[in-house]
């Protein structure tokens, strides 16, 4: 009976000349092309094809070590492995190795110090990091970012799509910087696996099928002169401030942290800088009479770099004050302080017959397209100034029958939250 391994011998092996596939046994074979050209070839079948898979020079790998990779070929081809791919893959990381391909924490932290001036503060720099490292880290951390594919994104995403769909949704825009940034430096291919149009979309419901919206609760404008009244019975700088923050139309850390220096008293005008801005542009903000008068009143109050410092000038209030002095002085549980933009948005829709491009520049959201922007170089101050005015009018307006307050849920009602 003919043997089925081990046909050929080493002296055979130096004497085979003639062109051809001769066989050893179990799918290694001796590849001979011209008497100076030999090769070992491993020969196997897969899914109904034949597939075949170079070994080496003959001249440089004797045949007990040919037949010792035949055999690792047939014991990869046995556990359902393709030897072809297993080796593509092997060599593969070997490139990754000598390239040095970064994971994805690291590039994660090469990222995130490329673009650290581009946060506005160190507490948003910081929010990236904890949501990566919560998150994604545990799953494709310690992976070669050129490694990571759509099933690794949407693994770690479907664990908290929804229960935390906002977290989950941020997470996702970062995972896709991220990797769009390996790509730009050379470390990846292809198409971004965390791109969310065309892509995971298909995975993963809409934000807006599983996210409960929540508004912020703003007071009724046609509530908002008795709200006003109840207020000044207040002189803290906490009460001065959040008058301050109903007159401008201010966010409320736009408005804890705001400094005397950003403020021109003689010309009516609070200049917020970019760094303390949302949209990183300088904001203009008209200031009415009343709001003046409310200034040069904490001016009197003491000495402090902030228009309306904490109990430690050194510091400016928390941004936590407007919301438990809403709560708990003036006994407001369904009010925000956020909530007053909104407040003031509907007024100037339903009770003035400015654009609605002006209400939104006195909100400092951006108006127009890029294009638009462009040709607009102005922010309509002189206009802003006289809106503002007949606001604080408005918010001054005597009432019949002061309400008692606390203002009861009935009261109030939820609109949609300006721009954060």
């Amino acid at each position: 009976m003919p043997r089925t391994l081990h046909r050929l011998t080493p002296l055979r092996v130096s004497k085979l000349t003639g062109a051809g596939l001769y066989a050893d046994g179990g799918g290694l074979y001796l590849q001979v092309s011209s008497p100076t050209a030999k090769s070992w070839v491993f020969r196997y079948q897969l899914n109904g094809s034949v597939h075949k898979i170079g070994l080496g020079s003959a001249s440089g790998i004797p045949l007990a070590e040919a037949r010792d990779l035949a055999h690792t070929c047939r014991n990869l081809k046995a556990k359902g492995i393709d030897p072809k791919a297993q080796r593509a893959e092997e060599r593969a990381a070997a490139r990754r190795a000598a390239q040095k391909i970064p994971t994805f924490g690291a590039m994660s932290k090469l990222y995130l110090k490329a673009h650290s001036r581009s946060w506005r503060n160190p507490k948003h720099r910081a929010q990236w990091a904890s949501t990566l490292e919560t998150y994604a880290f545990p799953i494709i951390g310690d992976m070669p970012v050129c490694d990571i594919e759509t099933q690794h994104v949407h693994q770690l995403l479907a664990k908290i799509w929804h229960e935390k769909t906002e977290t989950a949704a941020r997470l996702r825009g970062r995972i896709e910087n991220i990797l769009g940034y390996a790509t730009t430096a050379g470390y990846r291919t292809g198409d971004n696996p965390a791109r969310w149009r065309g892509h995971l979309e298909h995975l993963l419901p809409a934000r807006s099928k599983i996210q409960k919206i929540r508004h912020h609760a703003a007071l009724p404008y046609t509530d908002l002169a008795d709200f006003i009244t109840a207020l000044r019975a207040h002189q803290s700088a906490t009460a001065l401030g959040l008058e301050f923050l109903i007159l401008t139309a201010g966010r409320v850390s736009e408005v804890t942290k705001a400094t005397w220096d950003e403020v021109d008293l003689e010309n009516r005008l609070w200049k917020i800088p970019a760094d303390r801005m949302k949209g990183g542009r300088v904001h203009r903000v008209p200031l009415s009479e009343r709001a003046v008068e409310i200034l040069e009143r904490t001016k009197l109050n003491g000495r402090s770099d902030y228009l309306f410092p904490g109990a430690n000038t050194k510091k400016h209030l928390s941004e936590n004050a407007f919301r438990f002095f809403i709560l708990n002085t003036m006994g407001c549980r369904d009010v925000t302080a956020h909530g007053f933009r909104s407040t003031f948005r509907d007024w100037c829709a339903e009770r003035t017959n400015y654009p609605r491009e002006m209400a939104e520049m006195a909100l400092a959201h951006a108006v127009g397209s890029a294009v638009e922007a462009a040709y607009r170089r102005g922010d309509l101050f002189a206009k802003r100034a006289r809106l503002m005015e007949e606001w604080a009018r408005y918010c001054d307006l005597p009432t019949s029958e002061a309400k008692p307050f606390p203002i009861h849920a009935s009261t109030t009602r939820s609109q949609p939250p300006a721009a954060l």
